[in-house]
């Protein structure tokens, strides 16, 4: 990630007068061409963009001797990596600096070559039963007999030929491919944060300089508050010193209407994992930045990349002012084609949205020929609609579109025999989309994507820090929401938490949440994560002693008592620990209202207190009244029994709390992917450490305790917990994980019939299959879910509650957790 400057000093022939004169440099990392201080040129050989046009035609009164100041990254497009486009950072890695040239480019040898190119892939693709192949072929023989290389005088009758078949024009019913340059950028993948802010740049400048020699060019920027992530959330000031006349140039084009902003989002996030609060403020922020900065708010959501789309989002968006969505993620899907390309969403409140995947299945078009008919010929919603989105340009690692790009389109803009081909805009697209829409089908519930179900358990931590973070944000705004109502000299931390919420979302980013990034990556989110706590700690603290300040401060000869807030919606009794007068800490049983506290000063007696048995086969029993469960040496719970109906929830024979280690060797990428034949590698972790032991022995609580060893190196410590009067039992397990590829996950076998499973997602749930009849069942054989699922029949049912983990399943009987 090292950064080199060259200092490049140029003298331009006079004999080039009249030419056109390019600067020619090709390396392996990534470049900026910089002039007058300003970026001027991104650089990127993958990326098709290793030039810089000094002069289109070279005038006596321009400079011939000037300075450029090339910044070269040590990384290419792909980050640093060896070997394959998806590798971790190399330390090894050298970047070669091969050509740097002064060069005079000749335009007429290039659009002829274009006109070649164009006229035999029409001739190649379209099949030997299409006449237009066997013009287009004629075509490029004529031009060739016809064009002396040695002799430039010959060229313009060489491409006269080739005009007259591309301005053939097509009959009205063709099919129209709506154009637009597109440039994804991953804000954290194969590269840190801060290589985003220059990849910006790079990418951005080179759409600016094409903007100005092609004014119908139109650029859908999908990530342009990336930089307004890296300004605003970090040090605004700083990097906007550093590209302060690009992003006045910028503001510019949005206002000619050619630098689109779309998205709607601060980042574009995971699709599943968020929680619904998290969603929202995903679009508040991106629709608050887009108001502020272009002066009006995104109708588009645009999310290309991420991997599935939960059933919640229809509302949310139609919540936030978007009824539109574009996405291609799903033509990915493993095991299930997709039925539609343009659809109506419905969400689980009955929310519905226009949806619209490119028939081409990319967000990274070039503009070709073989492009243009793939989506055609893809478009599974034909006659029904006649329209489609077609996204062109260098995308993941940044780059965008190119000329020779949009080159190619120009000869297609309306050429018998290819679908008809125009820059358009979004706006355009869903408009004309929109008028079409009475025949299209509508798809209720989650978009599911058949591949990458890896990514709700990759990276534990990064899991675990987000429902942590989100937790602390939730609890902060109440609480100090009930201050301002309680105090008027209370400051509602409002800056403070929109930092915080920003660094969140960001951390939400579908290449982060996901695990699916490099350590470097991984570093820095734990980062923000620990920055989150802290600060939030702090805010919690202050608005809690504001919002009970006189209650903080007891008063002479009162019994001592401790404050208990509930920042949940009902009201709860539960056991809670506290510091005892010694310093120990001592349990109590408390009842706090709804969103309020309660000062404790006697604690409550429970009904009936916990009691914990050990049994001669060395099993361990706990019963609170409610629930009375058993366990054995290897804390498998073999009891769980509802008192009240008698209803037992394990079934004979088998094992609740039942950890099983699988092979994880995914088709294609580690991080990424679980493959279903995974299943058929269950081995049960069998080998103990320590046998289950009491910890506690009733009353207000009973604890047990166990250790295993898992696969080779890695081992477990499990506490089990029951408390007086609570209906769950809980489970507090610690993995010290040392093992590669492979898969932990934890069983619960239970007495419970149902064909379809219930799993929490963003202010909602939905209900998947328990069998696998179908294609589509089998390949949900590993799903998300937020904090619980539930297998339930009429009358009773058993729920698996967690607080940091998504992947999830149930098959038939058995709730699985993915650890």
């Amino acid at each position: 990630w090292e950064t080199c400057w060259f200092k490049v000093e140029l003298s331009i022939p006079l004999a080039w007068e009249g030419r056109e004169v390019h600067f020619i440099w090709e390396s392996d990392g990534e470049g900026m061409v910089w002039r007058d201080a300003q970026p001027v040129q991104g650089l990127t050989k993958e990326g098709e963009k290793t030039s810089y046009i000094l002069t289109s035609s070279l005038k006596e009164s321009e400079p011939h001797s000037l300075t450029l100041y090339v910044e070269l990254a040590c990384n290419g497009l792909f980050g640093a990596g060896k070997g394959s486009m998806i590798a971790p950072p190399d330390p090894d890695r050298r970047v070669t600096l091969n050509k740097a040239e002064l060069v005079v480019f000749n335009r007429d040898v290039y659009e002829l070559l274009v006109d070649m190119e164009i006229l035999l892939d029409i001739a190649r693709l379209l099949g030997e039963e299409n006449q237009r192949s066997f013009q287009a072929l004629y075509t490029a023989n004529q031009m060739v007999n016809v064009c002396d290389v040695t002799d430039p005088s010959t060229f313009p009758a060489a491409r006269d030929l080739a005009a007259a078949v591309f301005s053939q024009r097509n009959g009205e019913s063709q099919h129209t491919i709506h154009a637009m340059g597109h440039c994804h950028i991953d804000s954290a993948w194969l590269w840190p944060y801060e290589e985003t802010i220059r990849k910006c740049a790079r990418s951005w400048v080179t759409v600016v300089r094409l903007m100005e020699r092609n004014p119908e060019l139109t650029f859908a920027c999908s990530q342009l508050r990336l930089i307004s992530v890296l300004w605003q959330a970090q040090q605004f000031e700083w990097v906007r010193s550093w590209y302060p006349g690009l992003y006045a140039q910028i503001l510019d084009f949005v206002a000619k209407g050619q630098f689109i902003p779309v998205g709607g989002t601060w980042v574009e996030m995971d699709g599943n994992l968020p929680s619904g609060e998290s969603m929202v403020r995903q679009f508040l922020q991106g629709q608050q930045f887009f108001q502020e900065q272009f002066g009006r708010i995104c109708s588009e959501f645009w999310l290309p990349d991420t991997f599935g789309y939960s059933a919640q989002l229809p509302q949310l968006m139609r919540g936030c002012g978007i009824q539109r969505f574009l996405t291609q993620k799903l033509s990915w899907n493993l095991v299930n084609a997709f039925p539609y390309h343009t659809f109506f969403w419905e969400g689980i409140d009955g929310s519905r949205v226009l949806t619209h995947f490119p028939p081409g299945d990319s967000y990274g078009m070039h503009g070709l020929v073989e492009e243009v008919l793939k989506t055609v010929k893809n478009n599974k919603d034909k006659g029904c609609v006649n329209h489609s989105a077609f996204l062109f340009g260098f995308g993941d690692g940044g780059g965008g579109p190119t000329q020779k790009m949009l080159d190619r389109m120009k000869r297609m803009s309306d050429t018998d025999g290819l679908p008809r081909v125009q820059i358009s805009t979004p706006d355009k697209l869903f408009s004309v989309l929109e008028k079409e829409s009475s025949q299209l089908c509508t798809w209720v519930g989650e978009l599911f994507l058949e591949l990458h179900n890896g990514t709700y358990t990759t990276q534990a931590q990064i899991k675990k820090g987000n429902r942590e973070c989100e937790r602390i944000l939730h609890d902060v705004e109440v609480l100090s929401t009930l201050a301002v109502a309680r105090d008027s000299v209370f400051q509602y931390p409002a800056s403070q938490l929109q930092q915080l919420w920003r660094l969140l979302l960001l951390n939400q980013f579908h290449d982060v949440l996901p695990g699916s990034c490099i350590q470097l990556v991984v570093e820095d989110a734990l980062q923000y994560y620990t920055e989150i706590r802290r600060i939030g700690a702090g805010l919690q603290e202050e608005a809690v002693q504001s919002l009970c300040r006189d209650l903080l401060q007891p008063k002479a000869g009162s019994t001592k008592s401790t404050l208990v807030l509930n920042t949940l919606p009902w009201e709860r009794t539960e056991v809670i620990s506290r510091p005892g007068p010694d310093g120990t800490e001592t349990l109590a049983l408390v009842t706090v209202p709804s969103m309020g506290y309660a000062l404790v000063r006697e604690p409550l007696l429970p009904s009936q207190p916990v009691s914990v048995r050990k049994q001669e086969d060395g099993s361990i029993t706990m019963e609170n009244g409610v629930i009375a469960v058993c366990l054995d040496m290897m804390g498998h719970l073999t009891s769980l029994l509802l008192l009240d109906s008698e209803r037992e929830s394990v079934p004979d024979g088998c094992y609740a709390n039942q950890f099983a280690l699988f092979d994880d060797v995914p088709l294609y990428w580690d991080a990424w992917d679980v493959m279903d034949y995974h299943l058929e590698t269950r081995k049960p972790v069998t080998t103990l450490l320590k046998p289950l032991e009491i910890t506690l022995a009733g009353g207000l609580r009973g604890s047990v305790r166990f250790s295993l060893q898992v696969g080779k190196s890695s081992t477990l410590t499990q506490e089990i917990i029951l408390d007086a009067t609570c209906p769950y039992l809980r489970f507090l397990t610690q993995v010290e994980w040392k093992e590669a590829h492979k898969f932990l996950k934890v069983e619960f076998p239970v007495q419970v019939r149902s064909t379809n499973a219930t799993y929490e997602i963003q202010f909602g749930h939905v209900q998947r299959p328990t069998h696998w009849n179908t294609s589509w069942d089998w390949a949900r054989f590993e799903v998300w879910a937020h904090k619980w699922m539930d297998l339930s029949e009429h009358g009773f049912g058993v729920a698996l509650l967690n607080d940091c983990k998504y992947g999830a399943s149930a098959h038939r009987n058995v709730l699985s957790l993915s650890l």
